[in-house]
């Protein structure tokens, strides 16, 4: 696809990693793109809801619909003027919610059974192909949790690598039931988002 010559040389790099992200399923180039806009974004969100916990939570979101509709992209326009299309209406749409009193996360998060999402980690009887395979996933996630928000990468940390139940997670982290579940849904859609692109790969 023919580059828009007016982007200018940020946007032109940002371009390259979305097309590695979509060709290749370069998880390398997800995470850098996150890296690169997560804090801008998370800035502006805090402006437009003006709590830290929903724009913590608004970011998430954000990036999860941009990468899920990541093959969407085209050059007309720079990759970050996309992106922060996506997060504001996304926050635009929670705000109306807000005020509509619709049903709060917990429910959503209980209703969706959030538990046929979480990713397969166990590698008992696994062959040494499968085993590989695994790693490979394993490190994937890492490096992508990596980049979330500390309070995103802990919860995600403690269930999926060290797999505490979310009990043993409300108690280590002293929050309560509903908001570990809320949260862990957040960074997991996120998460399986960007999975997506490699299981067919890897």
């Amino acid at each position: 696809m023919e580059v828009n010559s007016n982007l200018s040389d940020k946007a032109r790099y940002d371009y390259d990693l979305v097309q590695k992200a979509v060709n290749s399923s370069d998880q390398h180039a997800y995470a850098e793109l996150m890296g690169r806009y997560r804090d801008s974004i998370y800035f502006m969100l805090l402006k437009m809801v003006n709590n830290r916990d929903d724009a913590d939570d608004l970011t998430i979101e954000a990036f999860g619909k941009a990468f899920s509709r990541l093959h969407q992209y085209t050059p007309n326009y720079a990759f970050s003027t996309w992106l922060f299309k996506i997060a504001s209406n996304n926050c635009i749409d929670h705000i109306r919610k807000q005020r509509k009193k619709m049903l709060s996360i917990d429910n959503e998060f209980e209703n969706s059974d959030g538990d046929r999402l979480r990713f397969d980690l166990e590698s008992e009887g696994k062959d040494p192909e499968e085993h590989f395979i695994h790693k490979q996933k394993v490190e994937i996630m890492r490096e992508v949790v990596q980049k979330l928000k500390p309070r995103y990468r802990q919860l995600v940390e403690l269930r999926y690598f060290k797999e505490y139940s979310y009990e043993e997670i409300s108690q280590e982290l002293d929050l309560p039931l509903g908001t570990v579940k809320a949260q862990l849904f957040r960074a997991r859609e996120f998460l399986m988002n960007l999975m997506k692109g490699t299981k067919d790969r890897i």
